[in-house]
């Protein structure tokens, strides 16, 4: 499973958790569910702009989004009007740039689309603005009228997903696939919300009946040597990613896991290698971004922090060179958080500010600037810990709770509650650390290693342990902060 843009700090991942989730039907006005439709339509009128379109889903719902995008690109030439062309172009946009130009086009021209697809451009609107209740309402509302459409349950699943509400994703995902048994991508969703939920042999099961779907395409092997790395099974991961590149050598995803593998190994010259292949073999800024930041990632794990923020500058000189500023601040916040690991909070903070400043003097919607003045208070926040600053460090932890808990947004409410946590342990109020992290995000390995230290300073070392070991061997694909206190958590494991 690939993640858009390379590992964007904007903290809109959850957009890309998937490829495109796009529905075919009728096409006829007549669009609901009621009136006798099963499926949520297409509407186009050109019959060539249908068969573009539909060649297109099928390569983005794998994966596939280099091909995905040359082919939708022919289906929008012939109907400059597909609303629901640009909404998957902007699914299987390589920059954040490209993405908010079609999904901007696709909400321009919903409303000559039939209900079922306004639902669902509305819906990834949403979720770009970081507004994943209003996204989950869109949706909840698009499986009522289309309950016989697996897309829609797994656009729900997705959402689900995205909130780490993991049971209700597995059982949007295993809707999908009782309506239709041949849906691939929902056993990739599925498979990897048990993997999240610590049910790997399910796990194994959903991505084992993925490649038996869609043997001849390289996503599935991908999914599966991520379970394999996640369990440890290093070799074994390397394995799969290989057979995934043989199926199609072009397939970016694997050369990052390849990496993260050698990596987890202790060999990262070895890593860094391997993402440059990707460099070089880059069709896109999107493989260009992500080769870096494997590289910036592999660099940080074995603490090389300066030689981590050089990566990341280049990075963000592939953004600058088309002014995208969305990926600009994105790794605007990168680079201040690599500054903030290295004890330079007020250099962090620099950069901090010229996030939201790209942010706020670009053409991205007021809900998105909305949002990046709300993460700032998060940022600004963690330098203030840094500083030693805790009682400035409390009011931005206020303030971020408060626009979080207004949207109802669960990932960014277990955001503030880290900080709160963090404020707490260095306060030496450790109960309330516990209860706050506990709260947080629990696939975030510096919330582990965080509880580990509150647990230890309890006189608690057996959890303490138990915790350190799960952060040191988180084994996810690059994450900044696994990189940061990985080999910590190995030291303090031992």
């Amino acid at each position: 499973m690939s993640q858009r843009w390379g590992a964007s700090p904007l903290r809109v991942g959850y957009i890309a958790l998937v490829a495109t989730a796009l529905s075919v039907g009728s096409g006829t006005a007549q669009d609901h569910a009621g009136a006798g439709v099963v499926k949520i339509p297409v509407t186009t009128s050109n019959a060539e702009a249908r068969r573009e379109y539909l060649k297109g889903r099928a390569l983005g719902e794998n994966l596939r989004a280099h091909d995905s995008r040359e082919v939708l690109k022919r289906a929008v030439a012939n109907d400059p009007g597909f609303a629901l062309g640009h909404y998957s172009l902007a699914l299987n946009s390589p920059t954040a740039k490209e993405f908010f130009m079609h999904l901007n086009e696709a909400v321009a021209l919903a409303d000559k689309a039939s209900a079922g697809e306004r639902l669902m451009i509305l819906g990834l609107q949403a979720g770009a603005s970081a507004d994943t209740d209003k996204q989950r309402r869109y949706y909840e509302q698009l499986v009522a009228e289309y309950p016989r459409d697996e897309r829609a349950h797994f656009l729900l699943g997705n959402n689900y997903f995205g909130q780490q509400e993991y049971a209700k994703a597995v059982s949007e995902y295993q809707k999908a696939v009782e309506v239709a048994p041949e849906f691939a991508p929902a056993y990739n969703l599925l498979g990897y919300a048990y993997r999240q939920s610590g049910r790997f042999e399910d796990a194994e099961k959903a991505f084992k009946k993925y490649i038996e779907l869609i043997p001849d395409d390289p996503n599935p092997y991908d999914s599966y040597a991520e379970l394999l790395m996640k369990t440890g099974r290093f070799d074994e991961s390397i394995a799969m990613y290989r057979k995934a590149l043989q199926t199609d050598p072009q397939f970016s995803p694997s050369y990052i896991g390849i990496a993260s593998n050698l990596m987890y190994q202790g060999k990262h010259d070895a890593a860094r290698a391997e993402a440059w292949k990707l460099h070089q073999a880059a069709r896109n800024d999107a493989d260009r971004r992500n080769a870096l930041f494997a590289r910036a990632i592999a660099y940080a794990d074995e603490g090389k922090l300066d030689a981590a923020l050089e990566e990341l500058q280049k990075q963000y000189g592939v953004a600058e060179k088309i002014k995208d500023a969305a990926n600009m601040a994105g790794d605007a916040v990168a680079m201040g958080d690599v500054l903030l690991e290295a004890g330079k909070p007020e250099e962090a903070r620099k950069y901090y500010e010229k996030a939201v400043d790209l942010q706020l003097k670009s053409d991205l919607s007021r809900e998105v600037k909305e949002n990046a003045e709300l993460v700032h208070h998060y940022n600004l926040g963690r330098v203030a810990i840094r500083t030693k600053d805790l009682a400035s460090a409390q009011e931005h932890a206020d303030a971020f709770m408060k626009g979080a808990t207004a949207k109802n947004n669960n990932a960014q409410i277990r955001q503030a509650h880290e900080l709160v946590g963090t404020i707490a342990l260095k306060q030496k109020r450790f109960p309330e650390a516990l209860a706050h992290f506990s709260q947080a995000n629990q696939q975030d390995p510096y919330v582990l290693y965080r509880m580990g230290k509150a647990y230890q300073a309890q006189g608690d070392d057996s959890k303490a342990a138990e915790l350190y070991r799960q952060a040191a061997n988180h084994n996810t694909l690059p994450t900044l902060n696994h990189a940061f206190v990985r080999m910590k958590a190995k030291k303090m494991k031992a």
